[in-house]
């Protein structure tokens, strides 16, 4: 039996255990549920946990007086009671459950599930018997987030391990079919390219196209055993990473014959550090390909294609700005003029991004696709879901869908879509978290997107905590003049023509309200509930 500690009586004393073991409980919930949606990175439970504790006033009160019970605890266990109330109701806004985000019991979430119960009770059961209960259960509920990310840790080489059967059963599987590989990568631009890709091929090729999002380990082997079957000719698969010597590794196995890089720029730079960290992973694509497709009006990707030339590599150099490329895609006349070799190969209406269709049509060419056959598909490449999608709205306004859009050179084009579709509109409206995992920049790149939407739009409304006061200084920001990085104070959100909300539900909401026939909305990027 508990003993009294500081003159608790051993009921109350386990009635202070028990509401900390239902606060471990809700709290655990929440925070294996960020845990899933961020993939299992060791480090992301806790980086999310700073956010939401900070992200108000109210939730950095309740924070103090979680902390504060811990503290007491071992002088006075009731005060307990108040790390665990906090725990099972807070952080406010980060629901158990989740809206756009639920929490999934998949296999893997059932092993780290237990795994951070083990280590709960463990710590629970060691502060018991040292005669500090209350102490113990107050500071493993405050330690929920950090003890999910150790079970990440804990969990993740067994991980690897499963997933390596999966692996080496899709690397049979290719050996044994053995398709063209085509392997795509770039901080954007990777799905549209492979949606390209898979158009201009498929007129004349049996192709596979990894699913959308199956661009890591798992997901490609994913891809390749429930996908690929005898007689296909090409698969196309997209390639993400999140640190060095993850293409890498997926090339081993997925060796591709043709690799392309889209674009690089500060997407994941939180996770990366730095952007040349960004280019070396990009990079380790080009590793084992004889053929490169590089859209070179990075300077950086330019650099990669003299050097790939130099070792004996075939490369096709991109452009949406330089006709001297090998293939280029220009602006002209409202539409799109294609150059081949600097010669007239067609001209389109404006679909697709120039630089991914000029990838796309480098791939068909390097492939042997009949140059005809090209000309004839091109028309009528798919847009990809949710990458500026038009549609009609409510009462006949314009909606443009870009919620999977998440980087600073998309949000321009974004941007200039929005100008051009509503040049002649009554209300411009732009509904936007901002962008993330920007790292250092993404206070920077949110602000330089807000002054640029607020000389476009009629109304910015911005969705969440996690950029807002980014967004709505720079919104303020342009109303002034200002230059893109000239510093500005705090202002209201009426002054900046900005309506601020919690939940996107509520913008859409306020469009459906105001939008009337022949005004434009632009959805920019969309954050999953589990952001603040």
């Amino acid at each position: 039996m508990i003993g009294a500690v500081g003159g608790t009586s051993p009921v109350l004393h386990g009635l202070v255990i028990g509401a900390c073991a239902v606060g471990i409980g809700l709290g655990g919930l929440r925070w294996l549920r960020v845990a899933q949606r961020e993939h299992y990175a060791v480090d992301a439970v806790s980086r999310f946990a700073l956010r939401w504790w900070s992200c108000s006033p109210a939730n950095f009160a309740a924070l103090v007086a979680a902390g504060a019970g811990v503290v007491l605890a071992a002088r006075w266990p009731p005060s307990a009671f108040a790390t665990a109330v906090v725990v099972a109701l807070g952080p406010v806004g980060l629901s158990v459950r989740g809206r756009t985000s639920p929490l999934a019991w998949t296999r893997r979430l059932r092993t780290l599930a237990a795994v951070w119960a083990v280590l709960e009770v463990a710590a629970l059961v060691g502060g018991t018997l040292a005669g500090e209960g209350a102490l113990a259960a107050a500071a493993g509920a405050l330690a929920v987030p950090a003890l999910v990310d150790l079970s990440c840790a804990l969990t993740g080489p067994a991980e690897r391990v499963l997933a390596g059967r999966h692996v080496a059963r899709a690397a049979a599987r290719l050996r044994r079919v053995r398709p063209t590989i085509v392997a795509i990568t770039g901080s954007y631009g990777k799905t549209s390219t492979k949606g390209y890709v898979a158009h201009l091929l498929g007129g004349s090729r049996t192709v596979v196209a990894s699913p959308a999002s199956f661009n890591n380990r798992a997901g490609l082997a994913r891809a390749v055993n429930e996908h690929l079957t005898e007689g296909t000719d090409v698969f196309v698969a997209e390639m993400g990473t999140y640190g060095r010597g993850e293409i890498a590794e997926l090339c081993s196995w997925v060796t591709p014959d043709v690799a392309v890089i889209t674009a690089v720029g500060p997407v994941h730079l939180e996770r990366f550090g730095s952007e040349d960290r960004i280019v070396a992973a990009k990079a380790e694509i080009l590793e084992r390909a004889p053929c490169a497709v590089l859209v070179v009006d990075d300077e950086r990707l330019g650099a990669l294609a003299e050097a790939c030339a130099e070792r004996g590599v075939r490369v096709w150099r991109v452009s949406a700005s330089s006709a001297d490329a090998d293939v280029a895609v220009l602006d002209a006349d409202g539409g799109l003029d294609v150059l081949v070799g600097g010669e007239h190969f067609t001209h389109l209406a404006s679909v697709g991004v120039p630089g991914n269709l000029g990838a796309a049509i480098a791939v068909a060419l390097e492939l042997g696709v009949q140059r005809s056959e090209i000309a004839r598909l091109l028309p009528t490449v798919p847009t990809a879901a949710h990458r500026l999608e038009a549609a009609t709205g409510n009462a006949g306004s314009i909606v443009l869908d870009d919620t999977y859009n998440a980087n600073p050179a998309g949000a321009r084009v974004a941007l200039a879509r929005l100008r051009a579709v509503g040049e002649r509109s009554t209300r411009r409206v732009v509904v936007t978290p901002g962008m993330v995992e920007l790292g250092s920049r993404q206070a920077q790149e949110n602000g330089r997107f807000a002054r640029a939407a607020a000389r476009v739009a009629t109304t910015i409304i911005v969705v969440g905590r996690t950029n807002r006061r980014a967004l709505v200084r720079g919104a303020r920001q342009a109303a002034e003049g200002g230059a893109d990085d000239s510093p500005a104070p705090p202002v209201s959100a009426e002054e900046a023509h900005v309506i601020v909300v919690r939940r996107r539900q509520e913008a859409v909401a306020w469009v459906r309200s105001h939008l009337e026939e022949g005004d434009v909305v632009l959805y920019e990027n969309d954050l999953p509930d589990h952001y603040p």
